[in-house]
């Protein structure tokens, strides 16, 4: 029988033959050095953990009924999910296992939950229909993220090419938040399955298009702007306040149709003579 060569770090740490769970070790570039670190950030990394466990809670509140709470749980983890990368940008904790964690947070929260949402709520009574719209959504968004993660450096921040896995999220969680809301449950007309398959399908076909959308990451949080920029943060948030469920659906409605609206223009611009 071949044992287990001993490590450094496991040295004096073997409790009666057993190894303990394995500390994470990262290697950075410090000084134009190699530097191996221990451990991870912790504050980047709850923010991420509050995201997912957002999107955990969303599918199970889908599966009990409870439409209005999966939706809010999945807009709060939007919140989270644009946290995470700021606070770890201002305070210097970035990490390959934050970038790894988050996107695999991103695909349960944004992937996998909505697709279950949409499929809880209108989807199922659609048969093979149904499961396949809410498979193909979930499919584009981890092929969205994994197209994102392997093109990370080569691409404008200011622009997404397709759009982004929480903007998709919103426009179908959104659709189901604001008609639930309404008492019209996806089960009751086929003109709501419909629009269910058409919402969900889209915003995944979305997802892994080529259209440009803009990022709005060169906002900084950190400088100084003019006072009518916190007068409109105000504006926004007694709009949003008035009716959450149509304002945040119709706000990413217009979000998702503004990259193929621009595309055309843009096309139209080239073909004048």
């Amino acid at each position: 029988m071949t044992e287990r060569p001993e490590r450094p770090e496991d040295s004096g740490n073997a409790v009666d033959g057993m190894f303990p769970v394995d500390e994470h070790f990262e290697e950075v570039v410090e000084g134009g050095q190699t530097v191996r670190h221990k451990g991870i950030y912790i504050l980047p990394n709850l923010f991420t953990t509050g995201n997912l466990f957002c999107g955990f809670y969303a599918i199970i509140s889908a599966q009990a009924g409870f439409y209005a709470a999966a939706c809010i749980a999945v807009f709060v983890a939007m919140v989270l999910d644009g946290l995470d990368g700021r606070v770890a940008r201002m305070t210097n904790t970035q990490s390959k296992f934050g970038e790894q964690y988050d996107s695999l947070a991103d695909m349960v929260t944004f992937g996998v939950a909505p697709a279950m949402v949409a499929y809880s709520w209108a989807l199922k009574d659609m048969g093979k229909v149904g499961w396949v719209v809410a498979f193909i959504y979930a499919a584009c968004a981890a092929i969205r993220l994994a197209r994102f993660n392997a093109q990370i450096e080569e691409t404008d921040s200011r622009y997404f090419t397709g759009l982004a896995s929480p903007a998709a999220a919103a426009l179908v969680v959104g659709m189901v938040w604001a008609l639930s809301d309404f008492g019209i449950d996806g089960e009751s007309t086929v003109l709501v399955a419909v629009l269910a398959i058409l919402i969900t399908g889209g915003a995944g076909i979305l997802m892994v298009s080529n259209i440009q959308y803009h990022s709005f990451k060169k906002i900084d949080l950190r400088g100084r702007v003019h006072f009518i920029f916190l007068l409109v943060m105000v504006l926004v948030f007694a709009v949003v306040s008035t009716d959450p469920p149509r304002v945040l659906m119709l706000v990413f409605l217009a979000y998702a149709c503004s990259g193929p609206v621009t595309a055309l223009m843009r096309m139209g611009k080239h073909e004048q003579p």
